[in-house]
């Protein structure tokens, strides 16, 4: 019986996540009622408040479920070895590639940045911490590099995603990968 009623959460948020999902690809969060999202998932408005505060707490677990995925990812490679740090770039842009609906609308010119903002400060931190900046770069200015590489890296992501995906993971590993290197 518990393994049902898990099941039955797991869609029940799974359903709602979309229906904003879907939603977001139309119109800003500030204009999407927690109505329409019940409306499009078919659940009851008491369904949706049993697990969320409002539509902006629903953005925000969804945003939320990702950042964590996206540290689980980095935590597993050692990104100062070149063949590592290739294949954990490629591994994130297989999982975008795996959220694409979801990654197209947060990473959207038009979204609001703060999920943007966010993947940047957990991609700076995971960077520093793993000493990115090469060693004749001044201790002063590397904040700036690390700041560069994540923008530009970010950027080409975005672009992609807006390409509809018309390279592989692959190919936008090596070329985000190859800026390492030049900067």
């Amino acid at each position: 019986m518990n393994k049902k009623l898990d099941r039955r959460k797991k869609y029940t948020r799974k359903v709602l996540m979309d229906s904003l999902i879907t939603l977001l690809k139309i119109k800003s969060i500030s204009a999407i009622t927690v109505k329409e999202i019940c409306e499009r998932a078919d659940i009851n408005r008491s369904t949706f408040y049993s697990h969320y505060k409002d539509q902006f707490d629903l953005l925000a677990q969804i945003e939320e479920e990702i950042i964590t995925e996206l540290q689980m990812y980095l935590n597993q490679y050692n990104f100062e070895q070149e063949q590592e740090a290739l294949q954990m770039t490629e591994r994130l842009l297989e999982y975008v590639v795996s959220k694409y609906e979801v990654c197209q609308v947060l990473l959207n010119e038009n979204a609001d940045h703060t999920f943007e903002r966010r993947v940047m400060h957990v991609a700076r931190s995971f960077l520093i911490q793993s000493k990115f900046t090469h060693d004749d770069v001044d201790s002063d200015i590397s904040e700036y590099v690390v700041t560069y590489y994540i923008s530009g890296s970010i950027y080409v992501i975005k672009q992609w995603v807006a390409n509809n995906m018309d390279q592989s993971p692959k190919q936008i590993a090596q070329l985000i990968n190859s800026f390492r290197y030049k900067v």
